[in-house]
């Protein structure tokens, strides 16, 4: 979908302020519109007494009619980095945004923030790990249902029970770990789930809308949780050794979380958290520096995936 056109002539005003030799395809690229569009918006421009012209590209006479913003040299970097490092780029509405963001903040930057960000090397790089793309046509319906309060028919491909068909009450968006994820209440289920976006097949609005209830919050629904699903509290008692006694020690894992040094090769780690899951497949991941003291529930399910894994190999 291209912009509207008063957002899309300010948008062509700082792209010929930051880029050089652009022709009207480039220029219709960027906007999402085609070649006639952009020669209607040159003459509106030109028309509104901004100086326009043509020379192996559109340029502008002068860019004197917008101030720059005072942003510093270490302002301008922060926001560059935080825009180029954030998830919503995979996406595509807020990819599409991002662009027109960074667009705008070159054009009104001042001369000296420019020069030095030109000659200065970066020195910090953000790579955050998305394990699939996300596809507009789930992300943009599920954003409006929840802006919307709108309860939406989902075909879902649960990693448990596979394909299933629910109505949900859509509450929020949320990237964490490797991927977007939406929690709503699943009326098939009675209960509040954590979606994950690349598992959704089908979604398509009721026409029906519910009333959101003022305590499912972000910060609430995720308090306790190891990462992303969550369960009834749980207090974990593990014994770490060797290396993996350094590890533990040396980080944080957890919000809720103990850490007592018995030697300088051993530690006990309490952490209450909400569900087995996640905690148990970071367990694994220390093999026999771990022993999980307590639950019991654990102890059975890393005896039962050891008994499978001395079997099978």
């Amino acid at each position: 979908m291209g912009m509207a056109k008063y957002d899309r002539l300010f948008f062509i005003l700082n792209l010929l302020r930051t880029r050089r030799n652009l022709n009207a395809a480039m220029i219709a690229s960027e906007c999402g519109v085609t070649e006639r569009s952009i020669y209607r918006d040159v003459i509106a421009l030109s028309e509104a007494n901004i100086p326009i012209y043509y020379d192996r590209g559109y340029k502008l006479a002068s860019d004197n009619f917008l101030p720059p913003l005072n942003f510093d040299f270490d302002e301008y970097q922060y926001l560059h980095l935080a825009l180029n490092s954030s998830p919503l780029n995979k996406t595509e509405r807020y990819g599409r945004v991002s662009r027109q963001v960074k667009v705008k903040l070159q054009a009104v930057l001042s001369s000296d923030v420019k020069k030095r960000y030109r000659f200065t090397p970066e020195t910090t790089h953000i790579d955050i790990d998305i394990s699939e793309s996300t596809s507009e046509e789930f992300f943009g319906p599920i954003e409006r249902a929840i802006e919307t309060s709108g309860v939406i028919d989902l075909v879902y491909d649960s990693v448990r029970s596979g394909l299933t068909e629910r109505k949900v009450e859509p509450y929020f968006i949320i990237f964490k770990g490797h991927a977007f994820y939406f929690v709503a209440f699943c009326r098939l289920r009675g209960e509040f789930r954590t979606f994950r976006l690349s598992r959704v097949r089908e979604m398509k609005p009721t026409g029906e809308t519910f009333v959101p209830r003022d305590d499912v919050t972000v910060e609430k629904y995720f308090e306790g949780s190891w990462q992303i699903y969550s369960g009834e509290p749980v207090e974990v008692v593990i014994r770490f050794t060797g290396v993996a006694a350094r590890v533990v020690a040396n980080d944080s894992h957890h919000v809720d979380e103990t850490i007592e040094r018995v030697t300088g090769d051993e530690v006990i780690y309490r952490v209450v958290t909400r569900g087995l899951e996640e905690i148990q497949r970071w367990i694994l991941g220390f093999g026999d520096e771990a022993t999980v003291i307590s639950p019991e529930e654990l102890r059975r399910n890393l005896a039962r995936i050891g008994a499978y894994l001395k079997k099978k190999y």
